[in-house]
């Protein structure tokens, strides 16, 4: 495997049927879903430029669906694009509300992006600011709100590691001081390490998690959508990086086109994560999924898809790492931006979900029919995918127009799962029965 860090570092019904109807298009499980998708051939025609749900956002007393059995309430209201966030031991919900930052230069490109972020929602400057919400009596509502840190760049992943909060902000690893219940940082933060953000900075949020030894992992999208920029551009991304306490920044696995959630699997201690995969094959192809990770595996990007299928647009080819490219675990649907991913360890939900994986799934921007627009739960057994996905949340697509679009999701310490909804600017709170 070091052989593709060089290249890479240098170069670059319960199922589907529990929960109320949506206008989500249900994929056959065999093509895109499960453990063993069927893939369809390559459609070289284009996807329509732009097919992502416009923005509607929730009327006074509306929500999304639960699956029956469950209960939805808004937990928090009025942020500013919420995406991400990190339950801190005492219960308080840190959320990052953040945006990409503006296209660096200009030219068509940067008009057509601009439409496109305005289209879903999104094109709004970045508040590039983490708050706190804390539920103090208890009752399933912040009561209270606090700007714990502001004047961030485009802030995604937190994770707390003893008396330090680490950040990944768009271009940097930060680490503030923290105690315990604090609901305010003044102190500047120190600059742990640089990540990439040149070029259009295409994905631009950096996931973040901590293992129990405090080693950091950072996972860090491509620049492109299969390196037709040239993999220069391509340096430092498309993988999950890992910094040890007292170490420096070291790849710990490539080939991942946009890891952005990440998750340790509770029984065998793994480290899980979701990637969004590439456009322009087909409606239904490339699936999204989610995969356990290996250190110092390859998983193909941007060479090869699912393991071994060739993608033919890349040039030149590299038949050598395809043959090493590991296939992920578990397909979840193409085109569908499945973002969070958080074990259901701790969750209060009931029988159904005591063990698997949570999955928020953005929504797909140029597929037709659209693709996501939900939260799903993926049961596991010892340690593995095992059974048809589950879902959690709907709703957010009405009349193809979104309502909301789901993003992080997290287990809250009374057991609840929240879900971050960055249009519909609220965090949803799940409760069982």
């Amino acid at each position: 495997m070091k052989k593709v860090f060089a290249v890479l570092a240098l170069g670059g019904a319960l199922a589907l049927g529990m929960a109320a109807c949506s206008d989500n298009a249900k994929l056959p499980l065999s093509m895109g879903i499960g453990g063993a998708p069927v893939l369809p051939p390559p459609d070289r025609r284009p996807l329509p430029t732009v097919a992502i749900a416009p923005v509607e956002g929730w009327a006074a007393g509306e929500r999304p669906v639960p699956a029956e059995g469950l209960v939805v309430n808004a937990f928090a209201t009025d942020l500013d694009h919420p995406r991400w966030m990190h339950v801190l031991p005492n219960g308080d919900v840190l959320v990052a509300e953040t945006n990409k930052q503006p296209h660096p230069a200009g030219g068509l490109r940067a008009w057509a992006e601009k439409q496109v972020m305005a289209l879903a929602g999104a094109g709004v400057p970045s508040a590039d600011r983490i708050s706190l919400l804390r539920d103090a009596d208890g009752d399933g509502v912040a009561e209270q709100r606090h700007i714990l840190l502001e004047d961030l760049t485009s802030p995604f992943g937190m994770a707390l590691v003893g008396d330090a909060l680490y950040v990944a902000n768009t271009d940097s690893l930060m680490r503030f001081p923290y105690e315990m219940g604090q609901t305010r940082i003044d102190a500047s933060g120190e600059r742990i390490a640089d990540l990439p953000a040149a070029g259009t900075n295409r994905h631009w949020t950096k996931g973040l998690v901590a293992g129990e030894d405090g080693t950091l992992y950072i996972a860090v999208g491509s620049d492109s959508d299969h390196a037709e920029n040239g993999l220069a551009a391509e340096a430092g991304r498309a993988m999950i990086h890992a910094l040890s306490p007292g170490g420096t920044l070291r790849p710990f696995a490539t080939g991942l086109r946009n890891p952005v959630g990440m998750d340790f699997e509770p029984q065998t201690g793994t480290l899980w994560t979701a990637v969004n995969e590439r456009d322009e094959l087909g409606g239904d192809l490339v699936p999204d999924y989610m995969t356990s990770v290996e250190e110092g595996g390859f998983y193909g990007w941007p060479w090869s898809y699912y393991g071994p299928n060739v993608d033919p647009r890349v040039t030149p080819q590299r038949p050598d790492l395809v043959a090493d490219a590991i296939a992920p675990d578990y397909a979840l649907g193409a085109h569908t931006a499945s973002l969070g991913l958080s074990f259901a360890s701790g969750n209060r939900l009931g029988p159904h979900f005591k063990d698997g994986a949570f999955i928020g799934q953005h929504g797909s921007w140029n597929r037709k029919p659209r693709s996501g627009y939900r939260v799903i739960f993926v049961p596991f057994a010892g340690g593995q995918p095992a059974g048809d996905p589950i879902e959690v949340l709907t709703g957010f697509l009405v009349n193809d127009r979104a309502k909301g679009r789901p993003v992080g999701v997290e287990i809250a310490r009374d057991g609840a799962l929240l879900v971050a909804d960055d249009v519909g600017n609220t965090i949803w709170r799940v409760s069982g029965p």
